[in-house]
């Protein structure tokens, strides 16, 4: 007999495409309704780690992300489960509703409809009117009609410009027979600071609670809040494996600042929950992990913005190369940059990083790398034997200069082909450009 969890009924935010609103939608419904008195439980799909943290900061719970690529079903089962006990689930999508890898034949391939269909929590689909009026809802009814195991819930109309459109808006809807949810005007709207990774972060905004408030009051002012609920479905999922990788040390001294931020909040509760100890330390304030850590990990981040403090910890460095003696010191793409031989700035100016692994990156010369990895350890990692699979998520703009030491992983994108990210390892020291997400089977 199979196993099944009943899920929390809720609800996925998505549109058409990136740039629609929907992290603005979001964040005002998880505001909104959390004023309410609903306990609203977040949730991000695909692998975006900064959204997570202006969900939390919204609502006062942990949002995990949940990946239908680079998650099994155990994992994703298990994340999905936090929100048992909670009123309502939200996720908001990513890229477009049905944007994924070209993988032919694959039933997940990463696209936030994936997490809809097998969660059976149906879509509220964000559309940008502007420019268009009963035409929107041919576009509606396209998505509706994609996938029959994916259930639209209803449109919510943004950046409508007068009565008028929107009363032409509705009418196109009526026609085709989808519900409107809410509408959003052109003018009114709440913005978010950005920069060359996405939103800046959370902890990082000085009026945060204002910009959730604002975006809160938007959103209840435009959108149906009742009917929103009520539109809330969920179902039985089948179990499976739990291929989470365990924590890499018992006491795990953990880089954590404004340059040492990108760790998924998945892993770090799983962590926790089987009995290590997280011992925080900031190498922005030149602080050295604790000695008495049995490894130190440093996640990614931006060391690019702040490199010539890096450059001047000078306890930091030599402490974390002492450490990095006997024991492991593993780095994540911006962690992996710090533990390089220099970083050069975008102004072209070269910075000494704490020179554990023979790397040297660039932020002047800038290219974007963005993709899913499955990487096949070629050496031991921390807390890995050489030939395990591990499934991760590359971002960052700086290009390798050089990458002299052996490599770590045999690294490859979502469609096979090999990506010259191989990571490294020199001694104790290890690090990869892909943020852990996952173990692959």
């Amino acid at each position: 007999m199979i196993e099944t969890t009943q899920l929390p009924k809720g609800l996925m935010i998505s549109a058409p495409a990136s740039g629609t609103g929907k992290t603005t939608l979001m964040l005002g419904l998880l505001n909104a309704l959390s004023r309410r008195g609903v306990d609203v439980r977040p949730f991000k799909s695909g692998p975006d780690y900064i959204d997570p943290g202006f969900h939390r900061a919204a609502c006062g719970r942990s949002s995990y992300n949940i990946d239908s690529w680079a998650m099994g079903s155990g994992v994703l089962c298990n994340l999905i489960g936090t929100a048992h006990g909670g009123d309502l689930a939200l996720i908001e999508g990513s890229m477009g509703l049905f944007d994924g890898v070209a993988q032919p034949g694959e039933t997940s391939n990463g696209a936030s409809a994936d997490i809809s269909a097998m969660t059976g929590w149906p879509v509220v689909l964000l559309l940008d009117v502007s420019g268009q009026a009963q035409s929107a809802a041919a576009t509606a009814l396209g998505f509706k009609t994609m996938r029959p195991d994916v259930h639209v819930a209803g449109v919510v109309l943004n950046k409508v410009a007068s009565p008028r459109h929107e009363a032409l808006l509705r009418l196109g809807m009526e026609q085709v027979g989808i519900p409107v949810l809410g509408a959003l005007p052109r003018q009114g709207s709440v913005t978010l600071p950005e920069r060359h990774l996405g939103l800046v972060q959370a902890e990082e905004q000085p009026e945060l609670m204002k910009l959730l408030d604002a975006a809160g009051d938007f959103i209840a002012q435009h959108i149906d809040l009742d009917l929103i609920v009520s539109a809330a479905q969920g179902r039985s999922i089948p179990d499976g494996p739990d291929v989470l990788p365990p924590p890499p040390g018992q006491r795990i001294a953990l880089a954590k600042d404004a340059a040492f931020s990108f760790i998924y909040p998945h892993l770090l509760d799983h962590w926790i929950a089987a009995g290590a100890q997280v011992l925080p330390f900031s190498p922005l304030a030149d602080e050295a992990p604790d000695d008495s850590a049995d490894i130190c990990w440093l996640p990614g981040g931006y060391p690019e913005l702040h490199a010539g403090r890096l450059a001047a910890a000078a306890q930091f460095r030599d402490s974390l190369q002492k450490f990095a003696t006997t024991r492991p010191v593993h780095g994540e793409c911006g962690g992996y940059m710090a533990m390089g031989a220099g970083l050069v700035d975008k102004e072209g100016v070269r910075h000494q990083m704490a020179g554990l692994l023979g790397l040297e990156t660039s932020y002047e010369k800038r290219k974007m790398h963005l993709g899913y990895r499955l990487a096949t350890l070629n050496e031991p990692g921390p807390g890995y034997d050489a030939g395990a699979r591990l499934r991760g998520h590359e971002f960052h703009y700086s290009t390798i200069l050089s990458q002299p030491d052996t490599p770590l992983a045999r690294v490859v994108d979502a469609n096979g082909a090999e990506v010259p990210e191989t990571g490294s390892r020199r001694g104790h020291a290890t690090g990869t450009f892909f943020h852990l997400i996952a173990g692959a089977s």
